[in-house]
Formats: C-alpha cells, sequence, structure tokens
C-alpha cells in the first residue's frame, strides 16, 4: 500500500515509533535478567517491529486527530498496541502457516531453527524450538499489547469500551484464523459466502476495524457514528485482502515481496480459488493445489487454469462492487471532512495497489 494513501498526522508518526521503540527496547532490558535466547528473543521481535507501512497505527491516529481527539499520548499508545497486536497475530500465523521468512527474512521460527542448526541440532528438533520461540514471542507481544490499552489514562468508561473492542478483535481474529485453516483442508465444499466471511474476521477485525473504532472511541465520537465507521472499515478491509489474494497469484514479486507460489503451495482457499473449483479444467490441476514442493512450471499451469476459470474477472468485479458500496457509505456518513477524504483514498490505493 502506497504511503500516500495513508494519513498524515503531522508529529504524531514520529512520535509513535518513538514510544515503540521505548517499549519494546524496555521489554529486551527486563530479558537480560533471564537466559540468553529470552533477550535474543526480544531482539528478534524489534527488528520484526521497525520498518513496514504501519498502516494500522497511522488509520488510528489520522482517525483520532480527524475525530477532534487533543490526548496525542493516549491516542500514540493505543497506535503501539494496535501495532502489536498485528505483530502478534504474523508470528502466529507464520507459525500455522510453516513460513520461515517474512518480508523476505527470517522470522523468529527460521531465525531460532537455523541458529540451533548451526550449533548441532536436527532439523526437527531445531524446527520444534524455532516455533516453540515463536509461539511464545506472539504471546508475550499479544500480552504486552493488552497492557498498553489497560494502562491507557482515559476516563474509565472509554478505556472500557477499548478493551472491550480489543476483546471483540482477538476473538474475532482467532476465529477468523481457525476457519482459514478448516476451509485449507478441504473436507467439505466451501462457498464465495464462507471464504468472504473468513477474509472479515480473520483481516477487515483487525487492520481496519480494530484501528479505526479504537480512534473513534478514544475521540468520545458518538454511538451512531462509530456504528457507521465500523461498517466502513469491515468493507475496506475486505477489498484490502482481497486485492492482497490477487496480488499474492498475479501480482509482481519484486514489488509484492512474496512468491507467486506461496499461496498455492499453502493451499490457500482463496475467492479466486473457490471460484475456479467450479470450472471443468479444475480437475485436471486440484493436485497440484496445496503441493509444498510445486514447482515454478506447476504454479503457471494452476494460474492459468485459476484465470481462464474467470476466476480473476469475478474477484475484480467483487472488489469493484464492494469499493462502490463504500464510496456510498462515506458519503451517507456523518464523517469529518478530512476523515471522508481520508477513507474514500484509502479505499481507492487498497482496490489498485500493486505492493
Amino acid at each position: 500500500m502506497s504511503d500516500a494513501a495513508l494519513p498524515r498526522t503531522g508529529t504524531s508518526t514520529d512520535a509513535f515509533e518513538t514510544r515503540l521503540g521505548e517499549v519494546l527496547t524496555r521489554m529486551r532490558e527486563r530479558a537480560y535478567a533471564f537466559p540468553a535466547p529470552y533477550s535474543q528473543l526480544w531482539e528478534t521481535v524489534e527488528r520484526m517491529a521497525t520498518g513496514g507501512k504501519k498502516i494500522r497505527p497511522r488509520l488510528l491516529l489520522g482517525a483520532y486527530e480527524a475525530l477532534g481527539g487533543i490526548d496525542e499520548r493516549s491516542a500514540i499508545d493505543a497506535a503501539c498496541a494496535m501495532e502489536l497486536l498485528h505483530l502478534a497475530l504474523v508470528i502466529h500465523d507464520d507459525v500455522i502457516d510453516k513460513d520461515v521468512t517474512r518480508r523476505g527474512e527470517m522470522n523468529i521460527t527460521g531465525s531460532f531453527a537455523s541458529e540451533a542448526m548451526v550449533r548441532g541440532a536436527g532439523r526437527s528438533e531445531a524446527t520444534a524450538w524455532g516455533e516453540a520461540s515463536s509461539l511464545l514471542a506472539g504471546d508475550l507481544v499479544l500480552t504486552l499489547s493488552h497492557s498498553l490499552l489497560a494502562r491507557l489514562e482515559v476516563p474509565e468508561d472509554r478505556r472500557q469500551a477499548v478493551l472491550d473492542v480489543f476483546d471483540d478483535t482477538v476473538f474475532e481474529s482467532a476465529a477468523g484464523e481457525h476457519h482459514d485453516v478448516w476451509l485449507s483442508m478441504r473436507l467439505e465444499q466451501s462457498s464465495p459466502e464462507d471464504v468472504l466471511a473468513m477474509v472479515d474476521q480473520k483481516t477487515a477485525a483487525y487492520s481496519f476495524r480494530a484501528p479505526l473504532v479504537t480512534a473513534a472511541v478514544l475521540a468520545g465520537a458518538t454511538t451512531a457514528l462509530i456504528t457507521e465507521l465500523e461498517s466502513i472499515a469491515r468493507q475496506i478491509g475486505v477489498v484490502y485482502q482481497l486485492r492482497d489474494d490477487v496480488l499474492g497469484l498475479f501480482g509482481d514479486e519484486h514489488q509484492t515481496g512474496k512468491s507467486t507460489l506461496s499461496d498455492l503451495r499453502e493451499g490457500k482457499e482463496t475467492l479466486l480459488v473457490t471460484y475456479a473449483r467450479s470450472d471443468v479444467a479444475w480437475t485436471g490441476v486440484e493436485h497440484l493445489f496445496g503441493d509444498p514442493s510445486l514447482t515454478a512450471a506447476d504454479g503457471a499451469r494452476l494460474r492459468r487454469v485459476i484465470e481462464e476459470s474467470g476466476a480473476l474477472v469475478f474477484v475484480e468485479s467483487v472488489i469493484a462492487e464492494r469499493c462502490t458500496a463504500i464510496d456510498e457509505a462515506i458519503r451517507a456518513a456523518s464523517l469529518p471532512p478530512s476523515l471522508h477524504t481520508q477513507l474514500t483514498e484509502l479505499t481507492v490505493t487498497c482496490r489498485t495497489r500493486v505492493s
């Protein structure tokens, strides 16, 4: 996603980066009192937290400012919590997907397993160590995210409302992740509605609804406005993920930083795949889908069948229809002009992004 599509928040973005660094540095320094691998774990978490587009904190800070919020410190801590929630879910997701890299570099599982093998551990033992490290890191970061929100120095009713948003988000995102794994096992026929529901739960809930609704709660927005914003956020999140799925198969690897074989090897049940299953040609390539050792040639064969089934055209039409609905919802909502503009531009970028 282009940086230009994300809210400009004055000094808040720099202050956010500084505060996130302080929070993680404190945890790393606490870890020095324990065996060396534990501080190494926090050092790895710190590295993972650097870089990236910081979509969620920037959405929160931009919305908070647009809605008239004036307590920058509380907004920044909430933004840190959103980024840490994202990091925790990403860490756990990599374990579930058996991934050992993230953004072109080794993730926690990969780096800890690799070091263990260098020091003499067998592959199985090293993998178990790497995955255990990832699971623990994800748990720790998730707890840290919750702790930041629980300590916000805001009126009690707002803090409780923010914690309710967090609780709902984690609960729903876990349901979406669980459903995603279930669909990928292909034990029953999935429908486009099943996939879209999973996307709403797994991605839209924490990536767009949580930061925008949290910002609205902290800014003291009305219940009616929060409801409008929640609906818009969910729809934008679905568009974002559908575009992500298209890029995962048909994007430019140099721009996305992701192999176009990854989702096919994983057997990821996207809307593209669900639609392609209805085409007679799918039976000739179904055995390739979900093959961890899928070759580039067979990957191209799978992509060709998916495209020729009309799946790509179908998903693009769903994205277009959703964007039209989002535009209508934004125009009808009682949003401040600056937030109206932010969300409109964000929707366009989610639809057209190439990375």
